[in-house]
């Protein structure tokens, strides 16, 4: 059974730095696209940054500049690297693996809390 588990987050100071990871771990055959989505309280969930299975990535314009999303593809792992952390990008933060298994399906993250103090 396919498995998400992310780690990382926490709270940190505006300016500050953080890295979300999050590893994909069962019984598949191919991940293709991997990515990163945030909730903020009270909001709906939306697409933070992205990367194909060839390497492409997107990223909200908010966080372009700011965010950058790693894959390793042996390690079956995405990376989020936060920097220039500001308020507003406080949000339960999750991870997204389309991933073919006997199907094409996605899969989710449990989610992390990241909070941003001014």
């Amino acid at each position: 059974q396919v498995q998400l588990v992310e780690s990382g987050g926490g709270s940190v100071q505006a300016g500050g730095s953080l890295r979300l990871s999050c590893a994909a771990s069962g019984g598949f055959f191919r991940i293709n696209e991997m990515g990163w989505y945030r909730q903020p309280t009270g909001k709906q969930r939306e697409l933070v940054a992205g990367v194909t299975s060839g390497g492409d990535t997107n990223y909200a314009d908010s966080v372009k500049g700011r965010f950058t999303i790693f894959r390793d593809n042996p390690k079956n792992t995405v990376d989020l690297q936060m920097d220039s952390l500001k308020p507003e990008d406080t949000a339960v933060y999750y991870c997204k693996m389309t991933i073919s298994t006997w199907s094409r399906e996605d899969f989710w993250g449990q989610g992390t809390q990241v909070t941003v103090s001014s």
